[in-house]
């Protein structure tokens, strides 16, 4: 993967790219709350070389601009992704758009508001979506709110401990990651602590929690659900409330894999994603031929 810069006007798009545009769609991915770029790699690793792909970091993530200015929620953060395509002019032609978590939050919503831009669209256990039962972690996070605790999100570590804990919460495999490294992992991650509240608190706030779901029956393009069943994050209910709201719907549910699905089973990722646009561009193909 090469790194790149792209502006648009001031703003700068940090983004990873292999491989050309060509015959098949390129593919864009999104990548999760307080992750970046990279984190696609071990998914990418098992992708064909001869697929043109693109991985961006999200607004105010790693490389990309950081600014209080910036409109964080889903909204904001789906126009600033359609300038980064318009950009890279990468909606050219239809792409296939992947996201996970908050990503997925994103993708989903992009895709309903820029329906020509997208021609299938994978959403890896995506945010956004209204359940009528709150997991613990929902639970959790509404006690913290109720009690204005919010530096104690439990996706905002800022101690080894808290850092273990999260590991445990978006993971289904328990390991054992020793103390220097836990330290290492908090010590990268606490100076974005600050933005990273910023951003947690807008993307739960009313005016963007619940998008995907107000936005899931305008999606109208091919679409991949895939969903770790023992995810402890996002419940993976959720997949059926998609399927029942996107027409063209294909659900993968994973067994023993919990919400971190890229980093946990990147091989079956790579393949599921491979497999369904096989489908999805096959027939269309074939339907040219009648």
């Amino acid at each position: 993967m090469q790194v790149c810069y792209v502006y648009h006007e001031d703003y700068q798009f940090c983004y990873s790219f292999r491989g050309r545009p060509g015959h098949k769609p390129s593919i864009l991915m999104l990548h999760g709350f307080s992750a970046h770029k990279d984190m696609w790699l071990s998914v990418v690793k098992f992708l064909p070389k001869n697929l043109h792909l693109v991985c961006v970091d999200m607004p105010g993530h790693e490389g990309t601009t950081r600014s209080s200015l910036d409109d964080l929620s889903i909204d904001g953060q789906v126009k600033r992704i359609h300038q980064f395509v318009e950009c890279l002019k990468l909606n050219k032609k239809p792409f296939h758009l992947i996201g996970t978590s908050m990503g997925g939050h994103v993708a989903g919503v992009y895709a309903a508001y820029y329906p020509s831009d997208v021609c299938s669209l994978s959403l890896v256990c995506p945010a956004g979506l209204q359940y009528s039962t709150d997991n613990q972690f929902i639970q959790r996070l509404k006690e913290l709110q109720d009690s204005a605790a919010m530096e104690k999100i439990p996706l905002i570590p800022s101690t080894p401990e808290e850092m273990s804990e999260m590991l445990q919460l978006c993971s289904y495999v328990r390991f054992k990651v020793p103390q220097q490294i836990l330290q290492g992992l908090v010590d990268v991650r606490i100076p974005h602590n600050n933005f990273y509240r910023k951003l947690f608190l807008e993307i739960v706030s009313e005016k963007s929690r619940y998008s995907l779901h107000q936005n899931m029956d305008k999606i109208k393009v091919p679409t991949q659900i895939i969903w770790g069943k023992q995810d402890q994050v996002l419940d993976v209910s959720g997949a059926d409330m998609l399927a029942k709201s996107i027409a063209n719907c294909q659900v993968e549910l994973l067994e023993n894999c919990g919400h971190s699905v890229v980093m946990e089973r990147p091989r079956k990722t790579a393949k599921l994603i491979v497999d369904f646009l096989a489908s999805v561009h096959n027939t269309s193909n074939n339907k040219k031929l009648d």
